[in-house]
């Protein structure tokens, strides 16, 4: 069967959904251009055509992947409901226990960020938007009423700090620590972090 001719937007989406795949599946230092070419069954060319060259083609599939991160954070954090509701469902959804994106991916993003300037700055720009989207809400949560946080930027830094490093316990050392021990640290730290007892937290999810 003849492959559909797709537009280039289309093809781009394609040949960046497959580098996350091949990249969640190889290791940043190990995947090659061949291998995203392969697995869609194009030409090494095509992919070059599109990216010039591998560094470009993987900087190019973390955006896509930050891009899609973040968009679904907005959405959460978009919801009709109050700033508790939205900052719990928030780091439920981000935590290594949740929905969120595929931590593998990201933690090869970080090791090949020591070597790739490119992809440093697409994983510092998403830790930066991560974490502002976070003391934004909770600005709005103290604004309300809702709970105290007195430093709402270093409070949403130390939950990424907390999050990213279960993510790697969780994911490079399976075992070290239980997927339900991990989430109750994460809600007792925001619940800390809130000025909140931990039960108020699991009542904001009702």
């Amino acid at each position: 069967m003849a492959r559909v001719r797709l537009s280039v937007a289309e093809r781009r989406e394609e040949l960046l959904r497959a580098a996350v795949e091949q990249i969640e599946a190889r290791g940043v230092a190990a995947v090659r251009i061949a291998d995203v070419a392969s697995a869609l069954g194009v030409s090494n060319a095509l992919v070059l055509y599109h990216f010039a060259t591998k560094e470009k083609l993987v900087a190019a599939a973390f955006t896509h992947a930050a891009e899609g991160d973040l968009a679904r954070l907005r959405r959460i954090l978009g919801r009709r409901t109050t700033a508790l509701r939205r900052l719990r469902a928030a780091v439920r959804w981000y935590a290594p226990t949740g929905q969120a994106k595929g931590w593998r991916l990201w933690i090869e993003g970080w090791a090949g960020a020591l070597r790739e300037p490119a992809l440093q700055d697409v994983t510092r720009d998403l830790d930066r938007q991560w974490k502002g989207a976070i003391a934004e809400v909770i600005a709005e949560g103290v604004a309300a009423g809702e709970f105290a946080c007195p430093d709402p930027t270093g409070t949403a830094l130390r939950l990424t700090a907390l999050l990213d490093g279960l993510a790697v316990q969780l994911t490079s050392y399976r075992g070290a620590v239980s997927r339900a021990r991990a989430q109750e640290w994460v809600d007792e730290a925001l619940a800390r972090e809130l000025g909140l007892e931990r039960e108020a937290l699991t009542a904001s999810a009702r």
